[in-house]
């Protein structure tokens, strides 16, 4: 990469958010004419968590992610990012907050006109009108590589694309403007189990790497085991619990029970055993490896 990009250096419009919730939401009400999807939902996201978000069909999951992004206006109630109301803001007050999160929607929702690279542009034009081409050119490839995709990439179009490498390109995009928070919803639906895996895995390493706060909605019970530091379940129109699995077990709630202690779960429980198993076979033989070598 050049030196321009080196130097390159997003506007902080919102200093480095350091609280404990970069995301607070009190009494959200949304609904759609007389259809009440959320009665008073409250929820605080974990700065540098993968909050995993669950629940049953209709019981608006996608809507919430929506409202925190300011897609969809709530009825009632408050959404705190990094410490700003959004839900009562001015429009250019949302736009400082706004380049702080990438969004991955579903099957990601690419422009088909665009090449990867320039799908990757477009938030970075929107936000940095002034940055010259060339550099505009290296930062997408930059992300497109982030993602896992290999260079070439860049200059494909999305029908070029197979399932899996555009839910890649989606989240290069969601990466362009180096975001604190990422939203993603349902990233590993449609993949096969390989191609999950190691989206999840790519997913855990950002997170870990770049110090993301990621909001992720999902219905694989592998992801949820695999990379998911909590959970929040959404039933009867609110979160009815937030927790790691093991306490979410511990709760009474029968979706919940059924969810989590249902035979899709105990396999991915035991297929997550079983990798952590394999894990520490590798590293105690590498361990092993390395005295006999001393």
């Amino acid at each position: 990469m050049s030196e321009a990009l080196d130097t390159y250096e997003p506007e902080r419009a919102v200093p480095d958010y350091d609280a404990e919730y970069p995301i607070r939401i009190r009494g959200l009400t949304n609904a759609f004419g007389d259809f009440v999807v959320h009665d008073r939902l409250d929820l605080d996201v974990r700065r540098g968590e993968i909050l995993g978000v669950v629940g049953g069909s209709g019981t608006g999951k996608s809507v919430l992610m929506r409202a925190i992004i300011g897609l969809q206006i709530p009825r009632e109630g408050s959404i705190e990012v990094f410490g700003r109301n959004i839900t009562n803001a001015e429009p250019d007050e949302v736009i400082g907050v706004r380049n702080h999160w990438g969004v991955l929607f579903q099957g990601g929702a690419l422009f088909s006109t665009l090449t990867v690279a320039e799908n990757v542009q477009v938030p970075l034009k929107q936000f940095y009108p002034d940055l010259d081409q060339v550099l505009l050119d290296e930062i997408a490839r930059y992300k497109t590589v982030l993602s896992g995709l290999p260079p070439e990439a860049a200059s494909k179009y999305p029908s070029e694309l197979s399932g899996g490498m555009k839910k890649r390109a989606g989240l290069a995009r969601a990466l362009a403007l180096d975001p604190q928070l990422l939203f993603l919803d349902e990233p590993t639906a449609g993949l096969d189990p390989i191609g999950a895996a190691k989206f999840d895995e790519l997913t855990r390493d950002l997170t870990d790497t770049l110090g993301l706060t990621v909001f992720l909605i999902t219905h694989d019970l592998d992801t949820l085991y695999a990379i998911c530091d909590r959970v929040a379940v959404l039933a009867d129109k609110k979160v009815i619990a937030v927790g790691t699995i093991p306490e979410l077990l511990e709760t009474d709630h029968p979706w919940i029970q059924e969810y989590f202690n249902g035979p899709r779960s105990r396999a991915a429980q035991a297929s997550r055993e079983r990798s952590r198993a394999k894990d520490a076979d590798v590293a105690s033989a590498m361990d092993k490896t390395g005295d006999s070598g001393a």
